[in-house]
């Protein structure tokens, strides 16, 4: 189903040239001692409201209080060509940019758009102590922080007091995602990472979660000074994906994200033969998605609510 898109792609062509010798990542040197922090927006070319975040901070001359904040556009490539009329196309170029950061691949022979680009911001994401990775989803759903698998990552989320639900999932089959490289999956490590999906990738309402959840992550590392309200917060773990076997894959309900199936037992998709249901009551279903439907591709997750 084709989405509404209500906001416009930010003019970015300003930051090409950065100031940290690679193209659109801008470094941000308060000159005092204080944390390495990067947000990172356009991993996925088609999640530009996290790019409108970042277009406002350089434009208000942003500086912080300490430390050093980077700024990074990341797939400029893919955004490129987005188009309204085609507006999927525009997630990435050759593969998913958030599916390479492992060592084998990012270090490895072989060669893609992404992998290049990936290649370029290495050094910085392997210098930052603490990152926001500003992503946005294609079905209307109320904002996500994904934590990966990272306890440390869940309580730096909720510091930062939003959004209202937390995940612990268990990664993605296809590959490495950057909040889970390194020391950021490392729990004697201080260095921690989230990545936030803001709601619906073209609502205006993304861009709202994605100023507000960037103002809080720079109140957090200290490079402002600002008190925000913290909302109730409540972690989602993941204890499956539901992977795609074949083409045919399909949902047994139009899910939309993050409905509660009170029900164990109750039919989440079909494959074929294969059949996937809630392996128990109050079942979350996570980010569900028929749009990048392919072989080998997670299409929703399971989860429950963690009430300890």
């Amino acid at each position: 189903m084709k989405r509404p898109i209500e906001i416009a792609p930010p003019d970015i062509e300003a930051y090409r040239r950065g100031n940290a010798g690679v193209e659109f990542v801008h470094v941000l040197d308060s000159g005092n001692p204080g944390p390495n922090a990067m947000i990172q927006a356009l991993t996925h070319g088609n999640e530009f409201c996290g790019a409108i975040a970042l277009d406002r901070l350089l434009k208000e001359g942003f500086r912080p209080r300490k430390g050093k904040l980077i700024l990074a556009f990341a797939n400029v490539a893919a955004f490129a060509r987005f188009t309204p009329e085609d507006p999927d196309r525009s997630r990435f170029i050759d593969e998913d940019y958030n599916r390479v950061w492992g060592d084998d691949v990012l270090l490895g022979s072989r060669d893609s758009a992404e992998l290049r680009r990936a290649r370029e911001l290495r050094r910085f994401v392997d210098a930052a102590d603490l990152l926001l990775d500003l992503h946005s989803m294609h079905e209307p759903c109320r904002p996500i922080m994904v934590c990966a698998k990272s306890e440390k990552s869940v309580a730096l989320a909720r510091r930062m007091g939003a959004p209202a639900d937390l995940l612990l999932d268990t990664g993605h089959p296809a590959g490495l995602r950057m909040i889970e490289r390194g020391a950021f999956a490392d729990p004697s490590s201080p260095r921690a990472a989230v990545l936030i999906e803001c709601g619906q990738h073209w609502a205006r309402s993304s861009v709202d979660v994605a100023t507000d959840i960037t103002q809080r992550f720079l109140a957090v590392a200290g490079m402002i000074e600002k008190a925000f309200e913290g909302a109730r917060q409540r972690v989602i773990r993941v204890t499956e994906p539901v992977v795609a076997n074949t083409m045919g894959f399909r949902f047994a309900s139009p899910w939309k994200g993050l409905e509660v199936v009170p029900k164990a037992g109750t039919v989440v998709a079909r494959d074929g033969e294969t059949v996937w249901k809630t392996p128990y009551d109050d079942c979350v279903m996570v980010m569900p998605s028929m749009v990048h439907l392919k072989p080998g591709t997670t299409m929703v997750r399971l989860g429950r609510y963690d009430e300890s």
